[in-house]
């Protein structure tokens, strides 16, 4: 089996905690045969602590599917093309959203831009010398997604004048995550099972919130965590415990895949 885990709200909580108890329950799961990969909507970039990438997962999905690695090895990687990319920026700048860049080595962001916001800040905070100016490399951005303030009357303006490119993911009024059209967590699961070929049917995914949505109604069984959204919880064949609680330990345990 295949098992996918998000990881905000899924592996570890807002101050970066993981429970020893899904450590040790992502390690049997790999000793008794079944493949762990993270499934985020992160730009690779920004998947780089090495306490979370210590548990050593088989591989990672990142930026809403647009990235798959496996043992190492970038098995495909989605980069919006550099016209489309500028074609981008431009777009949003005209409309005052505030934008981080997201790619598979960088993440850009203008920083001023995003001074007493609580997300930008630990992007900054994080990121060192992986975050770059958007400004000041116009032009030479790499990049699979790109996420939003978008407090902006026009907001849905902007989202006309790019919805050939993207999907939106609004996670609040102000916040959207623009994302490749037909790019998202679950076709990260059908691809990775292309390229293992795996059966889809035989994954499970891990997930709280919004953005897992595709990933949880793609995987042959989907559990939400304990703190998930009522939306999120309404996709699952299981709620499982509060993250702290052991809640990854708990769904594996009652499947028996440990």
């Amino acid at each position: 089996m295949i098992l996918f885990f998000d990881i905000d709200g899924t592996l570890w909580d807002y101050k970066n905690y993981i429970p020893d108890s899904t450590r040790r329950a992502i390690k049997i799961a790999q000793e008794n045969g079944h493949h762990c990969f993270i499934n985020t909507g992160r730009a690779r970039a920004f998947v780089h602590n090495e306490d979370l990438l210590s548990i050593g997962f088989d591989g990672i999905v990142s930026a809403c599917g647009c990235m798959i690695e496996y043992k190492g090895e970038t098995l495909f990687n989605r980069i919006i093309s550099k016209e489309d990319t500028i074609r981008t920026v431009e777009t949003v700048n005209k409309h005052g959203f505030k934008t981080i860049l997201e790619g598979p080595r960088y993440l850009y962001m203008d920083k001023p831009d995003f001074k007493g916001d609580m997300f930008g800040e630990k992007v900054i905070d994080e990121m060192g010398n992986g975050l770059l100016g958007i400004t000041e490399n116009w032009g030479n951005w790499e990049i699979n997604k790109l996420s939003c303030i978008c407090d902006s009357p026009t907001r849905d303006q902007c989202f006309d004048e790019l919805s050939d490119l993207y999907d939106f993911m609004l996670h609040t009024d102000t916040i959207v995550e623009m994302v490749p059209r037909g790019f998202n967590k679950g076709t990260g699961v059908l691809k990775v099972c292309e390229l293992l070929n795996e059966d889809p049917k035989n994954t499970m995914a891990f997930g709280d919130s919004i953005n897992d949505k595709e990933m949880l109604q793609t995987a042959g069984i989907a559990v939400a965590m304990g703190r998930s959204t009522d939306e999120t919880k309404a996709l699952a064949d299981y709620v499982t415990a509060n993250l702290e609680d052991d809640g990854i330990w708990k769904a594996l345990e009652k499947y028996q895949l440990l």
